[in-house]
């Protein structure tokens, strides 16, 4: 929508444009309450008529209103008139970075340059100054590029719409994305590409979910094109900038001959591919620079540039089988390596003290220093608290299921009831105390998080989820700390004066921080670069710093570090394979757990008397079974693979699988000679099953795929996707032709892999309604059919073969049963329940598959496994 010089919206008087973008129009304005000239920027038309869109426009401005750095661009608030919408913020004059980069880049020839070096590294500090304080508050830009950055008169850079790309849904297809124009203008829902092509991390053009790292990586573009004038990675079209994106490197023989050699290595930290091995926080960044400005360039000079070659995907723990999990399992624990200084001192001793296999939750000394109580879910069962002393082996259950350990004072014992998992090995629930000497819980505040007690017992500090946030509680009531991402690892300090915590970066990742607060809140140390994985915290006996297991660069926690209160730190110890850290004794020895998580793939056939075991490396996931049940396609994810997907195709006669190609989400054709697969650019594949080339699929534009199968014909494929305005169920002729939709906007759970939606005969297709109920939607046109029988928590499998029903199942993460449904009737009858045969860590079941005619099954499951150890003579 247009508006015309003089237009009023509210106290507002529209001046003239300033411009136009995939976030809206924006016109210099008049407040004539304030008298000041102000940016207007006004909502499209389609966006602000949708009032949920707008609900969650409001929620996220009012957090990117309370942003107040003089490197941003503040925002005033929201105006309302009639039925135009407007975003007020900061009216910046000058001109954008784009503009001097452009006006600078005939200037730029080897050493002779427009722009003076200095003056590019004050603009490029201000700017990581900017994110460094967005980041700090849980705010991630996800659009920055040139033309979002302005450059006043006084030479002082403003970072434009900040975090707008996660405040907007869905805006307007758009043109040339590979230059200018956001791509999707700020989907967060995970999957969704956000940001400009050439200026997108890897991971943001995977649509994988972000976090300030990927920040990281548009700094890195923005300053490389500040000081070369030409962009790293774009290229003449979309598809070439995101493969360059994704596979090249930029021009290092582009840089200025004069460009300090800490400030090369700065850039090709923060344009590394790989999550693990980029530059973790933005602050390292702003200190480099500084550095350079004032003439003290030693520290930079220490950072290690990344190796050449390929990595594995960063280790998530939300989802074990799609994770670069590489676990090495210990012929012995005396081989671990020792990584702290005194290397004459005597080396580390182990006590392992848990035998039973199956997850540990969490551990803690108790007052004795001796007995050592913990919550584990041991072979299957449900999670409860043991306690056990280490003259001793065996573990004594303290009858309190379904609740993990939070804390062990001299007398009582506190505990999360109905523990919920969050994360693999974390859980919330309600808070409540129980007597050590036996007695009945009791409740004392739910949706904790985490709890410590002070170490005379007489309070406690807890975390809370309340509102949408995550809150330090000390006492229980009294908010010190609060956060707009999940906050976890509480522990109050030896003398009861400080408490310490683990900041956990956007996303759900295990990304984070270390941050120390006295008990008024006020911060005392901070850890500097952001951990890549945090499993656990707790302070040493002195009380003069804090250790955590995490890892910097690895995607699992493989070291335990120290934290001192001048936010310096250290490494105490370092492992082989995944660690947790639990607690500190008084004496200062060590719980810790080492784990290992894996996933595995079982077959069932129509004689077998019970399942077989088909796993292959160490994260198979199935995908299909063929009509006879004698084909078993799956892909694999672990580290072993790298950081793409592999698809497989295996028979259950216990033969080699075979390899064939890169694949995600993938089905086998009627004939079973090709497989259709998902991949990465975001794209639809077919892999030949035996002889012939693999063949890309035309996308359309769609940044989403998933749900993938065949025409009854073999000649036509189907498939859910997304082009950005959500989801549907499309078809597509192998021979080409448009794309057909099949459906109107339905709901889909990507992480969900339900897959053989279309009926036999191919009349309808399964899919979900915006609200999540099930229909049959009929590809001749005409109104959907409801399904009855479908339950709350219900995973498609596939249609049965005479096409009056259909195969669920409900994942009850150390089981699955499964259903038969008469789609008309809606009965439900139960027709197995899959189990594999050791139950221990088990914390997920699926995908499942099954033959049209019931006789044969396949299916994956996850496992964790824990074994807790007492270490001794760390310092």
């Amino acid at each position: 929508m247009s508006l015309a010089t003089g237009t009023k919206l509210g106290p507002f008087e529209v001046a003239s444009p300033l411009g136009a973008g995939g976030m809206g129009e924006v016109y210099r304005a008049r407040d004539t309450r304030l008298n000041r000239d102000v940016a207007l920027k006004v909502l499209p038309e389609t966006f602000a008529n949708d009032p949920q869109r707008m609900a969650r426009f409001e929620r996220e401005a009012q957090v990117l209103g309370s942003l107040n750095h003089p490197n941003i661009a503040a925002i005033y608030g929201l105006e309302e008139s009639g039925s135009t919408r407007a975003l007020v913020m900061e009216l910046i004059e000058g001109q954008t970075l784009a503009q001097r980069i452009a006006a600078a880049r005939s200037g730029v020839v080897g050493a002779h340059r427009a722009v003076p070096l200095q003056e590019d590294f004050q603009i490029a500090k201000q700017v990581a100054e900017a994110l460094e304080y967005a980041h700090e508050r849980g705010v991630i830009h996800r659009d920055l590029k040139p033309s979002n950055i302005k450059i006043t008169p006084e030479g002082t850079a403003k970072v434009l719409d900040f975090g707008l790309a996660k405040a907007m849904g869905p805006d307007e297809a758009l043109r040339d994305i590979s230059n200018s124009p956001t791509l999707s203008a700020a989907m967060t829902e995970a999957g969704f590409i956000i940001g400009t092509a050439a200026y997108m991390a890897p991971e943001q053009a995977k649509a994988k979910p972000l976090d300030r790292r990927a920040d990281i990586w548009a700094f890195g573009c923005v300053f490389y094109e500040m000081l070369t004038g030409a962009s790293a990675f774009s290229r003449t079209t979309l598809t070439e900038t995101i493969a360059a994106v994704m596979g090249e490197e930029p021009d290092w023989a582009a840089m200025p001959r004069d460009t300090p050699a800490s400030i090369e290595r700065l850039l090709r930290r923060c344009l590394t591919k790989d999550l693990r091995h980029r530059l973790q926080a933005i602050g390292e960044a702003r200190i480099a620079i500084e550095e350079v400005l004032t003439g003290d360039v030693g520290a930079i000079h220490e950072l290690p540039l990344p190796e050449a070659g390929n990595y594995s995907s960063p280790f998530q723990r939300a989802r074990p089988w799609a994770t670069a999990l590489a676990v090495a399992v210990l012929a012995a624990l005396g081989g671990w390596l020792v990584g702290h200084k005194a290397s004459r001192a005597a080396p580390p001793t182990y006590q392992q003290i848990t035998f039973d296999r199956g997850l540990i939750y969490s551990a803690r000394f108790a007052a004795d220093g001796q007995s050592v109580y913990y919550s584990a879910s041991w072979n299957g069962q449900p999670i409860q608290v043991y306690s056990t002393n280490p003259s001793g082996p065996e573990s004594r259950p303290l009858n309190l299921t379904n609740s993990a350990l939070f804390a062990v004072s001299s007398s009582q014992i506190a505990i999360s009831m109905g523990c919920k998992d969050m994360l693999v090995g974390d859980c919330e629930g309600t808070l409540a105390v129980a007597p050590l000497s036996g007695g009945a819980p009791r409740e004392i505040v739910d949706r904790v998080l985490s709890a410590d007690w002070t170490p005379d017992g007489s309070s406690m500090a807890v975390v809370r989820e309340a509102g949408g946030k995550f809150r330090v509680e000390f006492p229980p009531g009294n908010v010190i700390y609060e956060s707009e991402t999940w906050v976890d690892f509480l522990r109050i300090s030896p003398r009861g004066t400080a408490v310490a915590f683990v900041q956990f970066g956007a996303g759900g990742s295990d990304t984070g921080r270390v941050v120390i607060l006295d008990r008024k809140g006020k911060q005392i140390a901070r850890s500097g670069e952001e951990f890549t994985s945090v499993e656990g915290l707790a302070w040493p006996p002195a009380g003069n710093e804090v250790w955590c297991a995490a890892s910097m660069g690895m995607g699992y926690a493989n070291a335990i570090y120290a934290l001192s209160f001048t936010g310096k730190d250290r490494i105490v110890l370092r492992l082989p394979g995944m660690l947790r850290l639990y607690d500190i004794s008084r004496d200062g020895r060590i719980l810790l757990s080492k784990d290992v998580w894996r996933s595995g793939m079982q077959w069932h056939g129509p004689k077998d008397p019970g399942e077989h075991d088909l796993s292959w490396l160490d994260a198979p996931l199935l995908m299909d079974l063929s009509t006879d049940g004698q084909d078993v396609e799956f892909s694999e994810f672990g580290g072993t693979v790298g950081a793409s997907a592999l698809t497989y195709l295996r028979t259950p006669d216990g033969s080699p699988p075979v390899k064939l190609g890169h694949g995600y989400v993938a089905a086998l054709s009627p004939d079973g000679k090709w497989v259709l697969a998902t991949d990465f650019p975001p794209r639809l594949v077919l892999l030949p099953t035996g002889v012939g080339e693999a063949k890309n699929l035309k996308g359309y534009g769609l940044e989403q795929f998933t749900s993938v199968g065949w025409m009854p014909s073999g000649k036509e494929v189907y498939f859910a996707g997304n082009g950005g305005h959500g989801w549907r169920m499309y078809a597509q002729q192998l021979a080409g032709g448009a794309l057909r939709a099949l459906t109107p906007s339905i709901s889909v759970n990507p992480d969900l892999i339900e897959s053989h939606l279309l009926s036999p005969d191919g009349k309808f297709v399964f899919a979900r309604d915006l609200n999540g109920r099930g229909w049959l939607y009929p590809l001749a046109g005409g109104n959907p059919k409801a399904i009855q029988g479908l339950a709350p928590g219900d995973i498609w499998i596939n249609w049965s073969s005479d096409g009056c029903g259909a195969y669920v199942y409900q994942d009850d993460e150390t089981h699955a049963q499964v259903f038969r449904i008469n789609l008309a009737k809606g009965k439900r009858q139960t027709i197995a329940t899959l189990r594999p045969a050791d139950p221990a860590g088990l914390n997920s079941i699926g995908p499942v598959r099954i033959t049209p005619n019931g006789r044969s099954y396949a299916y994956s499951y996850d496992r964790s496994l824990s074994d807790l150890y007492l270490v001794g003579g760390v310092k």
